[in-house]
């Protein structure tokens, strides 16, 4: 629809310029290290149901996950402990097209959790 009414400069040429400012800085930051670790949420779980009248909330529980999708880039989420008898996650991000240095990144950690 945006494309077809004439919002094409408004909303998806800004989007695309945006989504190519956010695969530079990744692709800056990766210049300098395999993969980079960051949180999955920017706040701890919360039990199921509880944030449902507060779409604001539900909506920033991905915010830290979009960028990748944005960028193109591989990654993965995994359990890195517990708040409240939640789980609580990190994520993996890697090079574009280096999902391998990602998964064995995640191996090495869960094999690090394991032996503890």
């Amino acid at each position: 629809y945006v494309l077809s009414a004439g919002y094409y400069d408004a909303y998806y040429l800004k989007a695309q310029r945006v989504r190519t400012l956010v695969k530079q800085d990744f692709d800056r930051a990766l210049q300098q290290v395999d993969c980079m670790i960051a949180p999955v949420s920017p706040f701890p779980p919360f039990r199921l149901g509880e944030k449902t009248e507060d779409p604001l909330q539900m909506y920033l529980v991905d915010v830290y996950t979009v960028s990748l999708n944005l960028a193109g880039l591989p990654g993965l989420s995994i359990r890195c402990g517990s708040a409240d008898g939640l789980p609580v996650g990190m994520q993996i991000i890697g090079r574009p097209f280096d999902e391998a240095t990602v998964l064995r990144v995640g191996y090495a950690y869960e094999q690090i959790k394991e032996s503890e």
